[in-house]
């Protein structure tokens, strides 16, 4: 059927919104009507270049990019691989597959031996909580205001009525628990846990960058152990050096049954995540190659991507610089919060390259995170906690755009200080 309605010139701003609201969401085009419909063009390493003809720093992403966008060793191996063997016929094996899973599993915490890759980090928990019900683990314990994704069992364990109540009824018998409290975990394995799957992120990154005590995830597992039950450690947000350590559970020697990854695994180029698990968790998966499969899982071209992004962050020292970036960004940012937005701010926290600035009331952190763009930087809003601004920048900061970015914070605070006072 034709159309007599007029249409923008493609690849125009105006176009590219227009299609938006057509075929796919008119809340996204009118969210992206508050950023002036302003279009991405084209990214590289802590950078991206816009319709509006300006250059961003982009500290958002929602952590995707610890490597930077389109680094070229990422870019360089999956080129090479789409001109060689993009996806496979499921029936061969393919010769990518396996060095991804050994590269992975040989930065992974000692014992996590076996890989299971997909699309997504909801996918990765949605094969977690399927293997754990292959153990018998038809409980599912996960904590308040925690985030594991959308799909619907990720859903039922993602603790925010706002995502949940549409979708009702979810999983049967899931539990939520405080974060940051082992002795709720022990009371509610008290009758035990032979039954249960607990599933817990080593920060919470969606409910507003919450850092538990030392020690907690520690607990956590020795819980887990004490009353036998399947212990996935979901680091979709915080693995391969987002916390300034290559796994949050492994800065506490915590080795988990499963462990979900997914992020930066893509090198800022390739969709990809990952499950991980023990030799002994991943039985039911090992015995029966069909029981859980995925017609793009272990796709060739994301494997090439997998490894290359390892080499990337184990070669270029990118945990390390996270720590040493985040421990500068932490206290300055701090800073200048008590100096320049005395009273709106409550807390600036965080770990290594995962930072939240909490304001006093949403609209203010919505004013702080208008104000961040007009300046030229992209934080993000946090899903569980909207008085929550998060910074997730690139470890490949160089001096000079993390002065930017600071420059940026300390800007803002003070124009949306002033505007409020």
């Amino acid at each position: 059927m034709s159309s007599t309605r007029t249409v923008p010139p493609a690849g125009s701003d105006r176009a590219a919104v227009a299609l938006h609201a057509r075929h796919l969401s008119t809340g996204r085009a009118r969210l992206a009507a508050m950023f002036g419909n302003v279009v991405e063009q084209s990214a590289r390493g802590a950078e991206v270049t816009c319709s509006d003809g300006r250059t961003y720093l982009n500290c958002g992403g929602y952590g995707v990019f610890l490597t930077g966008a389109a680094h070229p060793a990422v870019v360089a191996a999956v080129q090479r691989q789409a001109a060689r063997l993009p996806l496979s016929t499921r029936l061969f094996l393919d010769p990518v597959s396996g060095p991804a899973a050994e590269a992975l599993t040989g930065v992974a915490p000692a014992g996590l031996e076996r890989a299971y890759f997909c699309g997504s980090g909801t996918e990765a928990v949605e094969a977690a909580v399927k293997l754990a019900r292959a153990h018998g683990r038809r409980r599912l314990v996960s904590m308040r205001n925690g985030y594991h994704g959308k799909t619907l069992g990720a859903l039922s364990l993602t603790a925010n009525p706002l995502y949940q109540d549409p979708f009702r009824p979810l999983l049967p018998d899931v539990r939520h628990l405080p974060f940051g409290d082992p002795d709720a975990l022990a009371a509610a394995l008290a009758d035990g846990g032979e039954d249960a799957c607990v599933v817990v992120e080593p920060v919470q990154s969606e409910a507003g960058v919450i850092v538990p005590r030392p020690g907690y995830l520690a607990a956590v597992a020795a819980l887990c152990r004490e009353h036998g039950a399947f212990l996935v450690v979901d680091e979709v947000m915080t693995g391969l050096g987002r916390l300034g350590s290559w796994w949050g559970c492994a800065a506490e020697g915590v080795v988990p049954d499963v462990l979900v990854t997914g992020k930066a695994l893509s090198g800022g180029v390739l969709p990809v995540a990952a499950m991980l698990a023990t030799q002994a968790a991943f039985e039911p998966f090992d015995a029966d190659p069909f029981l859980h499969t995925s017609t793009y899982s272990g796709a060739p071209i994301a494997m090439a991507a997998v490894t290359a992004t390892i080499g990337v962050v184990r070669d270029e020292g990118l945990v390390e610089r996270a720590a040493a970036i985040g421990a500068r960004l932490l206290p300055a940012l701090r800073a200048a919060a008590a100096e320049r937005a005395p009273g709106l701010v409550r807390e600036v926290r965080g770990a290594g390259l995962l930072i939240g600035i909490e304001w006093a009331d949403a609209w203010a952190a919505g004013e702080f995170l208008l104000e961040m763009v007009e300046r030229g930087v992209v934080v993000n809003h946090s899903l569980n906690a909207h008085p929550v601004v998060r910074l997730t920048p690139p470890a490949v900061l160089t001096p000079a755009q993390e002065t930017r970015l600071r420059t940026a914070v300390e800007g803002s605070l003070s124009a949306l200080a002033k505007s409020l006072t």
